[in-house]
């Protein structure tokens, strides 16, 4: 399995529907036009049978970091951080949900935000979770910001520590 940027001309994206009304009509109407102008970039996972259909789908960017709703800790860590890496949206497909692919789709996610890290450094990776999603990424290893329980962070040490622990 592997994820492609999305590419209106190969993708069928009026077919996904993960039942989550927004998320359809982001994939729709709006990844494309979002990722012309730089603002994000949509990646899909392609049906391996059919690579018209999209399994799932996430959405990386880059967000502002409000240092001030991290533990102590962090805030000491990173005084003059000021953005984050952004997992802006995540979604699957409803015939192929509980396979895995949420989980599949948010580890490469962060691997390809780790990458990213490497050339333009940023210390946290965020994601605003949906109503009722926030503990998918508590198991993942994400942590609720102080004020905002569905806004999740996973520093990037963390992230490393995760991929050298499954590289083992």
């Amino acid at each position: 399995m592997r994820t492609v940027a999305l590419d209106k001309k190969q993708h069928n994206r009026k077919r996904f529907d993960c039942g989550v009304l927004p998320l359809n009509n982001y994939l729709r109407v709006m990844a494309q036009q979002q990722a012309t102008k730089d603002n994000t970039r949509t990646f899909v996972l392609e049906d391996d049978k059919q690579t018209e259909f999209i399994i799932g789908y996430y959405t990386l960017t880059m967000t502002s970091l409000d240092l001030s709703a991290l533990p102590n800790k962090l805030q000491k860590k990173h005084t003059n951080t000021q953005s984050a890496g952004l997992i802006a949206r995540l979604a699957v497909d409803k015939r192929y949900s509980k396979q895995g692919y949420g989980e599949w789709l948010l580890i490469d996610a962060l691997h390809k935000l780790l990458v990213a890290s490497d050339t333009v450094a940023f210390p946290l990776v965020m994601v605003d979770a949906k109503q009722g999603v926030a503990q998918f990424y508590e198991k993942m290893g994400f942590t609720p910001f102080l004020n905002t329980p569905n806004k999740l962070f996973m520093t990037l040490d963390d992230i490393r520590r995760s991929i050298e622990t499954d590289a083992v």
